[in-house]
């Protein structure tokens, strides 16, 4: 090997270390997600009552004892409460009513129309991740539990 070809060769790794990365391709993105109610219930020969008040707005629940002594508390939530996509991204999201009638959901910016989750149904909401940053999920129904984010990251 010659010296000319050696330093030709080094200064081709030191001119690709330095290029700027290539822009990442936008993908079509399904993302598969439910409306669901997490909930857990005990007696108060267990554990007793906290008797306390949850914040209002249909999120959290919590049924006082009945007449065998037994309560229960619930929460309403999206599962996966966080979606990361890049932006140009065309998303899709697939979600599955388990609990609660019904969800009139939302996403801040990306996604003009409210729409509605039902029990037993698969909603499909579909749009591009036109712009970065952090866009909340949320439901009109069960405020301030069910409420999740879309992080879109710069290509």
């Amino acid at each position: 090997m010659t010296k000319t070809w050696i330093f030709l060769v080094l200064m081709s790794f030191v001119l690709l270390a330095a290029a700027p990365p290539l822009p990442a391709q936008a993908e079509e993105r399904v993302i598969y997600m439910q409306a669901m109610e997490p909930k857990g219930g005990v007696t108060i020969d267990k554990e007793p009552f906290p008797g306390n008040t949850l914040p209002a707005g249909g999120g959290y629940v919590i049924k006082p004892p009945d007449a065998k002594g037994r309560w229960e508390v619930s929460t309403y939530i999206f599962n996966p409460s966080q979606i990361i996509v890049r932006k140009g991204d065309r998303v899709t999201l697939k979600i599955i009513g388990i609990n609660g009638d019904k969800h009139t959901g939302y996403i801040e910016q990306l996604h003009p129309e409210k729409f509605t989750v039902k029990r037993g149904l698969i909603t499909t909401v579909s749009f591009t991740a036109d712009k970065a940053g952090r866009f909340r999920l949320g439901c009109d129904e069960h405020k301030p539990s069910m409420e999740g984010e879309i992080i879109v990251l710069e290509q």
